[in-house]
């Protein structure tokens, strides 16, 4: 029975670019995302390009009554799944009380919620036939907090954390897990957050999907528990342990607020 690594969040940015690293080395994928439209043209690029076996599922994670069904189909199914990579989430900016509510729960939804859901069920069933893998996406903001962000930045402190307490529970029972915490990528991340980043373009700080894909392919092969691609960026993640937490947050404030859009 063939296997297949599962990639939510894969119509575009990191969550495209790691499909295609993975494919390139011959994985089969069960793509998942809320575009169909784009979700087939990809899968059906992929497997010509790669010869690979690429299947894809309409799902809106930040809808529960879609990732029970997107779990009770593969329960039910006969997909045997050795790599779920928890790639879907949301950003936003501003000021928290000033947000709409129904797009900060939506956040909390995608960013934390179906990523946990995801990995006690699949991560369940990994873990009952003896083997597997778990990536979660979180990001270099999960090191610190973020006002002007500060729900998107506890998201990925969640998903850091708990990344990292899974890898140890799901050890002994040959679950391998890991957690991707990239700095700025060239994705349409920013746009969809509201923040203006035209200045960081062309910085060295700047990374583009693909090399954030292949270092985590690379550093998933020898099981790392924390990948954060770009040296600059471990940097960047080490730094806030130097300082005072109130200096943490009040430069954290200043440089997320000259992004934030109005």
């Amino acid at each position: 029975m063939p296997r297949y690594a599962l990639i939510t969040g894969a119509s575009s940015g990191i969550g495209l670019a790691l499909a295609e690293a993975l494919a390139r080395r011959g994985r089969h994928l069960l793509l998942v995302a809320r575009q169909r439209d784009v979700l087939e043209s990809v899968a059906c690029e992929l497997t010509q390009r790669f010869g690979v076996e690429v299947l894809f599922r309409y799902c809106d994670l930040a809808e529960p009554l879609h990732v029970s069904g997107l779990l009770m189909d593969l329960e039910q199914g006969e997909l045997d799944i050795d790599l779920l990579v928890n790639n879907a989430g949301i950003g936003t900016s501003g000021a928290y009380v000033d947000q709409d509510w129904g797009r900060e729960q939506e956040l909390l939804e995608l960013n934390v919620l179906a990523m946990a859901r995801l990995c006690h069920g699949i991560g369940g069933l990994m873990a009952r036939q003896g083997g597997g893998q778990i990536l979660n996406v979180a990001s270099v903001a999960g090191f610190q907090p973020g006002p002007w962000m500060s729900n998107y930045y506890a998201s990925k402190a969640y998903v850091l954390n708990f990344s990292e307490g899974l890898r140890e529970e799901l050890r002994p029972r040959g679950v391998k897990v890991s957690v991707l915490c990239p700095g700025p990528t060239r994705t349409a991340f920013f746009r969809g957050a509201h923040l203006e980043v035209g200045g960081l373009e062309g910085s060295k700080l700047m990374l583009s999907p693909e090399e954030v894909a292949l270092e985590t392919v690379r550093a998933l092969e020898k099981d790392r528990a924390i990948i954060i691609p770009g040296w600059r960026n471990r940097v960047a993640a080490f730094l806030p342990r130097l300082a005072p937490r109130w200096l943490v947050r009040r430069l954290a404030g200043r440089i997320i607020r000259r992004f934030a859009q109005p």
